[in-house]
């Protein structure tokens, strides 16, 4: 199955320069030009990132003049860290539940 950034926001954050430019963004908002001049990549790379960035709801972007200003989504990153969150549990209720079991056999 083939995955969309689109839709996958976890697609969206595999690329290094889209991860960069989150953490750029937490920081505080920034225009495209801010961004570029902070990368490695070209304002149009940047754009083009940018873009799969809004479309998987981990940036909005607001006009001001002719400079449109980026910034992170607040909820799109929510959602990210709520599935994270419950991944991470579930994962230790199974290794808890592991170690506990182990124990037992290995006191036995």
């Amino acid at each position: 199955m083939v995955t969309d950034p689109v839709r996958d926001p976890f697609e969206a954050l595999g690329d290094p320069n889209r991860r960069e430019i989150l953490r750029l963004l937490s920081h505080g908002e920034k225009s495209v030009t801010d961004l570029a001049a902070a990368m490695p990549i070209s304002r149009p790379a940047v754009s083009r990132h940018l873009r799969l960035l809004k479309e998987a709801k981990l940036v909005t972007e607001q006009a001001e003049g002719t400079r449109r200003i980026y910034r992170l989504h607040e909820q799109g990153l929510e959602a990210v860290r709520e599935y994270l969150d419950r991944v991470w549990s579930e994962a230790s209720v199974r290794f808890s539940l592991f170690a506990n079991n182990s124990q037992v056999k290995i006191d036995e």
